[in-house]
């Protein structure tokens, strides 16, 4: 998403190292593409620790790719606000075209080199699309709230933090003032009820401390 800012942490290196760690084996056994996904609550880190492992395993020669669910809602940022205010029923994974988000990945697992996917220009509320270069890519990270559900993924992480746990980093990041203020709070109470279940689904977590482990 055009527009917003990333700011990469050493616990958000923490949990890039560790889910490289895991992945790592697995990439070198192979030469065929790989896809993961980074999913978690409203100010968990999914941006940042999808660019810290896009950064450790390009230290490793691995060369990777991130996509973003948020370029991939019906609508722009304020417009779906708009849309959540007048239909709190709006809220959940509708909101996001997940099934191009899976073509995307569907795509680059049968060898595209270039992917045309939206792009959502935060400062205008608009979405206007991208052409991705993705030739020279090995792996396709794939972040946002609801990418657990995605079908073409080969690794599913989920960072086990809740909107409560993340507020301080909502704070911090705070693209728009309505993302602070109680009727949020509810879109994150409804987001956490749905967000939560998707942790069964997962092949590694993130713990609140950044730490990485395999579910039992």
């Amino acid at each position: 998403m055009r527009g917003d800012a990333i700011i990469v942490e050493q616990h958000h290196r923490r949990a890039g190292q560790g889910v490289t760690d895991h992945i790592l084996p697995k990439l070198r056994k192979t030469s065929t593409r790989y896809t993961l996904s980074v999913a978690g609550e409203s100010g968990s880190g999914k941006s940042e620790i999808a660019q810290a492992l896009a950064e450790e395993l390009g230290k490793a020669g691995i060369t990777c790719t991130i996509v973003q669910q948020d370029d991939y809602f019906v609508y722009p940022p304020r417009s779906n606000d708009q849309t959540r205010r007048q239909d709190i029923g709006w809220v959940g994974p509708q909101e996001v075209h997940l099934d191009v988000l899976d073509a995307n990945l569907q795509a680059f697992h049968n060898g595209a080199t270039s992917l045309v996917k939206p792009l959502v220009l935060y400062g205008q509320d608009q979405i206007t699309e991208e052409t991705l270069d993705i030739a020279g890519s090995r792996v396709l990270i794939a972040e946002g709230t609801y990418t657990t559900l995605l079908k073409n993924v080969n690794t599913r992480t989920f960072i086990d933090r809740n909107y409560i746990n993340t507020r301080t980093h909502r704070e911090k990041r705070a693209r728009h003032e309505s993302e602070l203020d109680p009727f949020i709070d509810q879109v994150l109470a409804i987001e956490h009820g749905i967000i939560s279940a998707h942790k069964a689904r997962a092949d590694l977590v993130i713990a609140a401390d950044y730490t990485v482990r395999v579910p039992a």
